[in-house]
């Protein structure tokens, strides 16, 4: 039997603002879209932390035995450089400073994004469709919002007509916005005389004679709008009506609120039945962002070349650092915080890896199948992977007190703990085995076996001060050790 069968999953949906059962439209199928990167310049943190918000959400339907489509897009064309479809496209706009063709910034771009999510183990899309892929389905919807009379063109371009379509319809459910606020709030901006309202948006822009992606249509060589590849690809590869939509909490308005208008306007129904959305990541407390040199990349996190933390960390200690926080919540990245992760990684995995050699008995002093299930209790609850690791760090207490003798468990027990780990820990939340080399490992133990050594030579001659100081460094640098009856041992 699958295990969605027993186990009922909630989450939050940003359309009701409150979290429901998830029910999905087809019997032990999902289809799931989520908003990919703008493959101009280096993913960065930020879109990290959604994109790996959601291959979570991916993985865990995987394991409850849906069989779950997942789109994530990549787009290559149109997004301007502001939401008021005005500026240069940013794909364009970065070939031209390099001297280089778009589609070469498209494949720089998308090769590193694909690169930095396989660091971060994260499963790759079941379909990853391009906006440039998709220019003759995109022109079909134009047409038919057009047909429907919620859309206009002038000169060559083709705008959705925002408050026509709020005559029958809500423009700003989603994000909780009101039109007629927005009306008294906005102010014509220069460029946007062929609007009828400042509130309506590109559906097609005509090219000027600079912009180098265009393509031919009934309107004008030209370029889609960037909210309509979304509408476009979703609908071709989910159908007109599907499961979830997610992206980053910034996309809610206007990307999103444009997304439901263009799909209502075009197929007459809501699109999507839960909509999610991960929030940012701040740096020491403060946005980031490139302009202000608060912002660092992936692999200069990785590789420790920056001057914002002390040290490097690994895709999977950082992985383990960001499900730390619900993916709802602000999270703030500091070398305080890594540093922290780094040690509760460490601990959790060093109590795992006892797994194998643990004695058994006749009984068990944890309840081992109630465990297994708040783990389970933790993920139906809106992916709570916060609550998910406090469980695990739970499991990693008992196997240690079972390996002191302070605790004990049975055989089929330790069986079903070994698979629930193995589960949780690497099919669910991703997370990676990282080891050093064996010749790394190998000049590392016969280091400190030289050092275990130097500080007993120490305490049988009641040199305290520097069998001390011995094991402090060595704990400094993240390498702690226990004495006991057998003699000295070390773990990282």
């Amino acid at each position: 039997m699958k295990l969605f069968k027993n186990q009922k999953l909630t989450l939050y949906n940003s359309f009701s603002k409150k979290k429901e059962i998830f029910t999905p439209i087809h019997d032990g199928f999902i289809g799931m879209y989520v908003c990919g990167p703008t493959v101009y310049s280096n993913v960065h943190l930020g879109n990290c932390r959604t994109f790996l918000s959601f291959d979570l959400v991916f993985r865990y339907l995987k394991h409850l035995g849906y069989k779950v489509r997942y789109v994530r897009n990549i787009t290559d064309a149109g997004h301007l450089e502001n939401d008021a479809d005005s500026g240069e496209d940013r794909i364009a706009k970065k070939a031209r400073s390099e001297k280089i063709e778009p589609m070469e910034v498209v494949q720089n771009y998308t090769i590193d994004f694909h690169q930095t999510m396989e660091k971060f183990n994260a499963l790759p899309p079941s379909i990853e469709p391009t906006a440039t892929g998709h220019i003759i389905e995109q022109i079909g919807i134009i047409q038919e919002i057009l047909k429907n009379g919620f859309a206009y063109e002038k000169n060559g371009s083709v705008y959705f007509d925002v408050l026509k379509f709020n005559e029958t319809h809500h423009y700003g459910k989603l994000s909780g916005r009101n039109l007629e606020d927005m009306i008294a709030n906005s102010r014509e901006l220069e460029g946007q005389s062929d609007k009828k309202n400042p509130q309506d948006f590109a559906l097609w822009k005509k090219a000027e004679p600079k912009h180098i992606m265009r393509w031919p249509s009934p309107w004008s060589d030209g370029f889609p709008g960037w909210h309509l590849e979304c509408t476009a690809m979703s609908t071709k590869y989910l159908g007109e009506h599907f499961d979830i939509h997610g992206g980053g909490m910034d996309l809610k308005f206007p990307h999103h609120e444009c997304e439901i208008a263009q799909s209502e306007a075009f197929c007459n129904q809501n699109p999507v039945n839960y909509w999610m959305h991960a929030n940012m990541l701040t740096l020491n407390g403060q946005k980031m962002a490139k302009s202000t040199g608060n912002n660092i990349l992936p692999n200069e996190l990785f590789t420790g070349d920056n001057t914002i933390l002390s040290k490097p960390f690994s895709p999977t200690v950082t992985k383990f650092f960001m499900y730390q926080a619900h993916y709802r919540s602000i999270l703030d990245f500091s070398s305080d915080a890594l540093e922290a992760a780094e040690k509760g990684y460490n601990r959790m995995k060093e109590a795992f890896k006892n797994l194998n050699t643990l004695p058994t008995g006749k009984d068990s002093t944890m309840d081992i199948s109630a465990w297994k299930q708040s783990c389970y209790d933790a993920m139906n609850d809106d992916f709570n992977s916060p609550i998910l690791i406090a469980q695990l760090f739970e499991a990693a207490k008992f196997i240690n007190s079972v390996k002191d003798g302070k605790a004990s468990i049975t055989p089929s027990d330790l069986e079903i703990l070994k698979t629930a780990i193995h589960s949780f820990v690497f099919e669910v939340l991703g997370l990676q085995e990282e080891s050093i080399s064996d010749t790394n490992s190998t000049k590392l133990s016969d280091t400190v076996a030289l050092l275990i050594n130097l500080r007993k030579e120490a305490r049988e001659n009641k040199d305290f001060a520097t069998s001390d100081k011995i094991r402090d460094e060595l704990t400094a640098i993240g390498i702690q050790l226990k004495d006991g009856k057998d003699g000295t041992t070390f773990s990282l």
